[in-house]
């Protein structure tokens, strides 16, 4: 079994997940803000999950607050923010921090497999159906510009 199902995690509403559910789904994991100027990447990741989530596709999304102050809110404010403004229906899990000594073990993870830091809100990381990294992407990529990436390993 693939090291990244054995992480159980807190969702936005703070009930825990494992990530064992999404054995046989590709994931695009996700560190979000509501308040920079990456935010409207959120329409792209919708729009995406919309057309790809029939296909194994699942986003799961980490508002995270360590990038400029971008992400303050409550976790029931990030969610109706995200309601709101961009409709996502896609999973937002509990506010994390992505690097630092208090980073969440996932991201811990995610960034050794990646072999670089976090530098903003919006990195992306790809997993295959098989629980494998595949590819980090970093804020600038937009979910457009990924797209064929993923594509590929649905």
């Amino acid at each position: 079994m693939s090291e990244i199902y054995n992480f159980e995690i807190n969702d936005i509403d703070l009930t825990k997940i494992k990530l064992d559910q999404y054995k046989g789904k590709t994931l695009l994991i996700v560190n979000v803000a509501s308040a920079c100027g990456f935010t409207p990447q959120y329409e792209g990741l919708q729009s995406m999950y919309e057309k790809y989530r029939d296909k194994g596709l699942e986003i799961l999304a980490f508002p995270c607050n360590q990038f400029g102050g971008q992400e303050s809110g409550t976790n029931e404010e990030i969610k109706n923010f995200c309601d709101s403004k961009y409709n996502v229906s896609f999973k937002l899990f509990d506010k994390v921090e992505v690097k630092g000594e208090n980073a969440s073990p996932l991201f811990n993870y995610l960034t050794e497999k990646a072999g670089r830091e976090i530098q903003w809100n919006f990195a992306k990381f790809l997993i295959n159906k098989d629980g494998e990294f595949v590819k980090g992407f970093g804020t600038q990529k937009t979910p457009e510009m990924i797209e064929e990436s993923i594509i590929e390993i649905l």
